[in-house]
């Protein structure tokens, strides 16, 4: 009699939908440059109602994989993923008709291709070409003495150049990490830091990075020239408001040596903090913080306390310049919430500008 073969189906549709849980910090933030005094002067972490225990993970299981997968790294060697602050660019998507592999049909192939770049560039500079020119005195304010805002300083086209340079630097040797601490959390941003290397830890400043030894990139001239045009037209601005005899009482000048570059998602927050790591000699002439942001909006708080309820708020946009220094230089400030979908478009379409926030801080050690 001969053998009767069964064939035997297993399901595995369980095992195949099942998904990987991302692993959440407990630290989730956004920083600027001083995420470190949010512990040493109990500074809050977050805004809102705090989620119940109930609904958060098992945290021992994924403690137990996270250190399974860093005990495969060789001890002592720290590795950072690559990270882009931009989004890959659209392949070429090909129309193949039905009848393919019928050869008479093979010349009908023809591709389909995504919107020309040139095309897409046109419109920017139509777009940058319609824009009216303000004058300093219409886009700038003076919040406070020694803290100037000015809306939609960068234009677009500049926009997208610092975008591209951040990617190009942010993707070589010293480029964007995940600060992490001694007791294994990690900050929920990416950040590079130009010229000189700050460690959120130890709060301070140093040649090289001290997880990997990598040494910072340098400022680009570009970045420098903007900081320096923004300032001196801070100072027409405050002339004409205080009518002040020297400017530089109120505002000094700074050539910067140090920039720090975060990228942080549209869940970042930041309580309030100073920016005090800087040398005795920076703060005490009050030698100010410039700060552009580039992408999504962000609603920011500044006082002269940690007192939430007492702070002001103001929107930074995409494009707009905060300069906080004199007697406004270690003001507490902070972000308590990130706007979703509030980018220029045409930023996003030309730069591929991934969602959330682009902050460079710009000071002088």
């Amino acid at each position: 009699m001969p053998k009767i073969r069964r064939k035997i189906r297993l399901d595995l549709s369980a095992r195949s939908e099942r998904k990987e849980v991302e692993i959440i910090d407990p630290l989730q933030l956004e920083t600027s440059t001083s995420i470190s005094h949010l512990n040493d002067l109990g500074l809050p972490t977050s805004f809102g109602k705090k989620s119940s225990r109930s609904q958060r993970p098992n945290q021992s299981h994924y403690k137990h994989r996270e250190t399974k997968r860093s005990s495969m790294l060789s001890p002592g060697i720290n590795i950072d993923e690559p990270f882009d602050i931009c989004l890959p660019k659209p392949r070429r998507q090909y129309g193949v008709p039905k009848s393919f592999g019928n050869e008479k049909n093979r010349e009908m192939w023809v591709p389909k291709v995504q919107p020309d770049e040139e095309e897409v560039q046109h419109k920017l500079n139509v777009e940058m070409e319609s824009d009216t020119e303000h004058s300093v005195e219409e886009i700038g304010q003076v919040l406070r003495p020694g803290m100037v805002l000015f809306k939609g300083y960068i234009p677009l086209s500049e926009q997208v150049e610092i975008v591209k340079k951040c990617q190009e630097l942010g993707r070589g040797p010293g480029g964007f990490y995940r600060p992490g601490f001694d007791g294994g959390a990690k900050l929920r941003l990416n950040m590079m830091c130009l010229g000189l290397d700050w460690n959120p830890q130890t709060k301070n400043y140093r040649e090289k990075r001290q997880h990997d030894d990598a040494k910072p990139p340098n400022i680009p001239h570009e970045f420098a020239s903007l900081v320096y045009r923004v300032l001196h037209d801070s100072h027409a601005l405050i002339e004409r408001d205080s009518k002040t005899s020297n400017v530089e009482d109120i505002l000094p000048r700074m050539s910067p040596d140090v920039c720090i570059v975060n990228f942080y998602a549209t869940n970042g927050r930041l309580g309030l903090h100073q920016d005090r790591d800087e040398s005795q000699e920076s703060l005490w002439k009050g030698l100010p913080v410039v700060s552009f942001s580039i992408g999504d909006s962000a609603e920011f708080l500044y006082g002269d306390s940690r007192d939430v309820e007492k702070a002001e708020n103001v929107i930074l946009e995409s494009g707009d310049v905060l300069i906080f220094g004199g007697e406004s230089r270690l003001i507490f400030h902070g972000v308590t919430t990130i706007i979703p979908n509030t980018a220029p478009c045409s930023l996003i379409k030309t730069s591929k500008l991934k969602p959330g926030r682009l902050n460079l801080t710009f000071r002088k050690y």
